[in-house]
């Protein structure tokens, strides 16, 4: 899939018509909000995707049941607590949640979708969050800003895009810092139209962006057990050409993989890794994500060091890959530092100055087909391990 170029952004960020959110502190934490409540006008079509993770939460259990109608009303999601090993009783409250939005806006609990991001194998909350949510559809306003703040765990900021498409609007919300290398999406994005899509064809849209975006999407190579990625159209703005909302919606996601990959834990920096010269999708990205995981490398980019052989050897390393030593090449920001498998001549301290970009792109080309792949990430920092070695008592 050819990645689109990317549109121009809203700035500030803005909900497609009929989409509100609202966001409050219930108790969860001691004072930032941690309850989000995003709510269509009417019902809207819906399409989601969800962690591949073994020991999925409560929520990623009731949500693949949710999802099978179609239909969302709205979206509660609250940080703090993930609501994950915790059996049964975990999948009750999760229900008791989407009862609670459901009251609260008028609908029913079939039509909520619930998520919850924080800790794991701590009991929710319910009752501060069935306490909290009463009066919340007083509060909804129009900035998407707004809803990405309650769910926020370790993120420095909250993440929200939107874009035009024709007549209608595309918005991004998202939150995601850490336990991030999605087999699906991040660990929560929501999307929201205004676009008129039936769901079949939303889930196939939603597929294929979150394959070249969210699913390229690297921080620490740990798979969330509270991964959700849904996308919900209202058909307010009525229909919109299928391939031009397939770009745009393609290229938001993809640029907020970037915005979550350089907000990962600690990060200083963002890692894009383009993998050309493939013989198939599959081995670019697998060669891709093989750059942005290796720890060796995220280190080389947070200090600077052009150590090519760091390149070489996360591509090395990919057994079921057939890498020909002679036929690869390698650049860091533009400037060539391998060729046919050699080292060239570049000049160290040239290379070194462009490793301090905020932005570092590695290159590779395989020289063995016409494929690409392109996967994002972060340099490895010791912000990353202060803030993971006391997540759980914090």
């Amino acid at each position: 899939m050819a990645v689109p170029n990317s549109p121009a952004f809203h700035v500030p960020p803005r909900f497609p018509r009929g989409f509100r959110c609202a966001s409050r502190n219930v108790g969860l934490k001691p004072t930032a909000r941690d309850l989000t409540l995003f709510v269509s006008d009417v019902e809207a079509n819906a399409a989601a995707v969800f962690t591949r993770n073994h020991f999925p939460g409560a929520p990623i259990i009731l949500g693949r049941e949710t999802i099978r109608a179609g239909r969302l009303r709205g979206i509660i999601a609250n940080s703090k607590c993930s609501n994950v090993a915790t059996g049964d009783e975990g999948v009750r409250r999760a229900r008791r949640m989407a009862a609670a939005a459901a009251a609260e806006l008028g609908t029913t609990a079939d039509r909520i979708l619930v998520s919850s991001t924080g800790v794991i194998g701590v009991p929710l909350p319910i009752e501060k969050i069935e306490t909290g949510v009463r009066g919340m559809s007083g509060d909804l306003q129009d900035d998407p800003l707004l809803g990405a703040e309650g769910i926020m765990t370790t993120d420095t900021h909250p993440k929200a895009l939107s874009v035009s498409v024709g007549n209608a609007t595309i918005t991004w919300v998202a939150k995601g810092s850490g336990m991030i290398e999605p087999n699906m999406a991040t660990m929560l994005a929501y999307i929201f139209t205004d676009a008129a899509f039936d769901t079949a064809t939303l889930d196939r849209m939603l597929r294929a962006a979150v394959h070249v975006s969210f699913n390229m999407l690297s921080v620490d190579t740990d798979t969330s057990t509270s991964d959700t990625c849904a996308i919900l159209a209202n058909g307010h703005a009525g229909a919109v050409n299928e391939d031009d909302f397939q770009g745009a919606l393609t290229a938001g996601c993809i640029r907020m993989t970037e915005i979550l990959a350089r907000d990962g834990e600690g990060a200083e920096h963002l890692i894009r890794a383009t993998v050309r010269g493939g013989r198939d999708e599959g081995e670019a990205r697998r060669v891709a994500k093989a750059l942005v995981n290796s720890p060796l490398v995220k280190t080389m980019v947070h200090g600077a060091d052009p150590n090519v052989g760091r390149l070489l050897m996360a591509v090395g390393k990919c057994f079921d890959v057939p890498v020909i030593a002679d036929r690869t090449d390698a650049l860091i920001n533009g400037f060539p530092v391998v060729k046919g498998g050699m080292r060239l001549d570049f000049d160290d301290a040239t290379v070194r100055a462009t490793l301090s970009r905020e932005v570092v792109d590695l290159v590779v080309d395989l020289g063995t087909g016409a494929a690409s792949a392109v996967a994002y990430g972060c340099d490895l920092t010791k912000g990353y391990v202060e803030e993971n070695a006391a997540y759980y008592s914090s």
